[in-house]
């Protein structure tokens, strides 16, 4: 009998990675001559949000630009973010927090899971918590899934990632 060949589809970040972006942000907020003066706020709470806080929305559109720059050079993908609605903060100031996504939920495992089996490539899909393995006995198929998932990132909105190939 030959041997499974198996992936896990997962959604993760490295978190050491994002604690440098969110300092670096933080260091160029500090020393831009368009921001200095800001009052601006940049904080990563327990790897769960980060949370802008700043003088005007203007101002929170920059800081947002700068963070999506941090994190592309180290590797990390935007769609981690999660923006949630700008609200009033104290003192006039505006605050957005953004969620960051991290494990697959069980709506979009189900839909990858559907998608896998819709396009009958010669494998099995089975979600474990908030992760998908997918086994199959060439290996040939799992490249070819795998292919077919990062071209439908776009529709997932999810950053996704394959590991223990073997």
């Amino acid at each position: 009998m030959a041997k499974d060949c198996s992936f896990d589809v997962v959604s993760e970040f490295d978190k050491q990675e994002l604690v440098n972006a969110v300092d670096q942000v933080k260091r160029d907020v500090s020393s831009r001559f368009d921001l200095k003066d800001s009052n601006s706020e940049i904080e990563l709470e327990a790897d769960k949000a980060i949370t802008i806080t700043t003088s005007d929305e203007m101002k929170l559109k920059n800081i947002y630009d700068i963070l999506q720059s941090k994190l592309v050079k180290r590797n990390l993908n935007i769609r981690i973010l999660d923006p949630q609605p700008i609200e009033n903060a104290l003192g006039g100031r505006v605050r957005r927090v953004y969620n960051l996504k991290k494990g697959l939920t069980q709506e979009l495992a189900k839909k990858i899971v559907a998608d896998i089996k819709d396009s009958k490539i010669k494998v099995q899909a089975s979600i474990q918590g908030d992760q998908i393995r997918v086994s199959g006995k060439d290996k040939d198929n799992l490249q070819e899934v795998i292919r077919m998932l990062r071209g439908n990132e776009d529709k997932y909105d999810y950053p996704l990632q394959f590991t223990n190939y073997r």
